[in-house]
């Protein structure tokens, strides 16, 4: 009874475990690539997780959730290829302005 309070719709046979685990372990990737630096990393982590909660939505029967999911899989792939190919650039201008975006008053050198 317990149980059902907190998930009322357990898993009941091994494959539906382990398409539950892959969709917490997807999105536990969906949050880690928020965190990465690197690009073209980030576009390459954020697609296992979106691959993995597509797999999940298509499993739920989701439609909403599974066009959402393979948009931003695709999404994500397309700027993953473009990095890798090099047509993927920031322009001086651009890197300037997004210098600007997060700086802040306490971050700048102090001025002697």
């Amino acid at each position: 009874m317990l149980l059902e309070t907190f998930m009322p719709y357990l898993p009941s046979s091994v494959a539906e475990t382990w398409i539950f685990v892959g969709a917490g372990i997807s999105i536990l990737f969906l949050v880690y690539a928020v965190f990465i630096e690197k690009e073209h990393r980030q576009d390459l982590i954020r697609l296992i997780g979106t691959g993995g909660l597509l797999i999940y939505a298509i499993y739920i029967h989701n439609v909403i959730f599974t066009v959402a999911m393979a948009a931003l899989a695709v999404a994500s792939l397309v700027e993953f290829v473009e990095i890798m190919l090099g047509l993927h650039k920031h322009s001086p201008e651009d890197l300037q302005r997004y210098k600007t975006f997060v700086r802040t008053k306490h971050l700048e050198p102090r001025q002697k």
